[in-house]
């Protein structure tokens, strides 16, 4: 019978005669004791990362890429045990003796050590989904974007003229609904990891671009932000862009939008060397927008304007020997927005075609020490032979048999053409792409 079922029965004073049940700890005591063990274990909670928790199939992340995390989530939690025992050891005292001053220490030393616990813990979150997206229906997209990622580093590393040491893990992928596609870098600290560095590039792309593989050309793009640092030239291309066009008799202050565009258009003309021309029509994809913005300056941007942004890749599509295409964006392009005088610096749009001539000449056929003595379009080659390639790999794409021995980034300029010229319903040509990465 509970103490609440036994009958009332009082003595003559009115005092309760039931019998007393055995008395628990002391609410002060039991909770002291539970600041310990909450700490001790939330910081269990984030415990490393096994591979097989994301799968067992290809698309999950590889032994590096967990090890690379865990070796971080590691560091982050060598600081947090250190404060639980600090917590402990306070709270020990507190017991012993419950003083006010040892509890207020004891609180002030808990709260410190649970915000460090909430840092942690959305570090290890973020990886917890970053990796979890593997085990979805988007797995074999994202292991595509991987291989694709992958193909682009081999072959700049394969075609350096001196060897580098080979960085690691590789790119990874993930898909972000609603944005647009980005990249963070190797190394680099970022706010959602709490300023710490980031283990190994990451590429972010949106469903829209999955779910359209043609427009993929976004993955090159992305991939080359991290070769440009990757291969070291994330300080001597736009060092040697502005004396160049100073030397060329450029405005210095010409020369210096210049050099603050350089990183995009690093991507957009590397990411070019690395597709071929799918590429630029990919690019046309993302820049054609209505008049006002395409024609617009924002003297902030990191981004060129996207006039200009376009002739930048078709003067390197010339140079590479598809004239034809070439002049047919430009034709696209100056027929949809006209010639009208744009909102720019007078002096930018006045030497704006040289200037773009010196802007391709400087960043993919002059060599660089860090290249080995080579030029970019001497790593990264990419001629007419290759788009033959790709032009009979469009044919197979689209009747879904194997395209053969193609590079996989090639592979996406094979998925534009086959959409581009209807060889099939624009869902085969998804299969198809994704399950032609997946078996590699």
């Amino acid at each position: 019978m509970t103490a609440a079922a036994v009958p009332a029965q009082q003595d003559g004073r009115g005092r309760d005669l039931r019998p007393s049940l055995p008395r628990s700890p002391a609410v002060l005591g039991r909770w002291v004791s539970a600041q310990t063990r909450n700490l001790e274990r939330h910081a269990l909670a984030l415990r490393p990362f096994t591979r097989e928790e994301f799968g067992t199939g290809h698309a999950a992340p590889t032994q590096g890429h967990v090890e690379a995390v865990n070796a971080l989530i590691s560091t982050l939690r060598e600081p947090l045990l250190v404060m639980n025992r600090r917590v402990a050891r306070i709270a020990d005292r507190a017991q012993a003796d419950p003083t006010p001053e040892r509890l207020r220490r004891l609180v002030t030393a808990g709260e410190v050590a649970h915000e460090h616990v909430r840092a942690v813990e959305r570090v290890w979150d973020f990886y917890l989904g970053f990796f979890g997206q593997r085990q979805g229906r988007f797995g074999e997209w994202l292991l595509g974007c991987d291989r694709i990622a992958l193909d682009c580093y081999q072959d700049a590393f394969l075609g350096l003229g001196t060897a580098k040491s080979v960085p690691q893990p590789a790119p990874m992928s993930c898909m972000e609904a609603g944005s647009t596609p980005a990249t963070f870098r190797r190394d680099v600290r970022l706010r959602r990891l709490g300023f710490q560095r980031n283990p190994f590039p990451q590429i972010q792309l949106p469903y829209h671009r999955l779910v359209n593989p043609w427009t993929l050309g976004a993955v090159l793009h992305e991939v080359s932000h991290n070769l440009q640092n990757e291969l070291g030239l994330d300080r001597v291309v736009p060092e040697t862009l502005e004396r160049r066009l100073v030397q060329a008799g450029h405005p210095p202050e010409v020369a210096r939008v210049w050099r603050r565009w350089n990183r995009e258009t690093f991507a957009d003309l590397c990411g070019l060397l690395l597709g071929g021309p799918a590429v630029v029509a990919s690019l046309m994809d993302i820049l054609a927008r209505a008049p006002v913005s395409v024609w617009t300056y924002n003297p902030a941007a990191v981004h060129p304007t996207p006039w200009l942004r376009l002739f930048v890749s078709a003067e390197l599509l010339s140079r590479m020997g598809f004239a034809e295409e070439a002049e047919g964006s430009r034709r696209a392009w100056r027929r949809t927005y006209g010639r009208r005088a744009a909102p720019y610096p007078e002096k930018l749009l006045e030497s704006a075609d040289d200037a773009v001539r010196l802007v391709v000449d400087t960043m993919c056929y002059r060599p660089y020490d860090a290249l080995g003595r080579r030029s970019l379009a001497q790593v990264i080659r990419f001629a007419p032979k290759e788009q033959q390639m790709i032009e009979e790999a469009a044919g197979r794409l689209a009747r879904g048999v194997d395209p053969g021995i193609l590079p996989e980034r090639f592979l996406i300029g094979a998925a534009r053409l086959a959409f581009d010229r209807r060889l099939a319903p624009p869902d085969a040509v998804t299969r198809h792409f994704y399950r032609d990465l997946a078996r590699r």
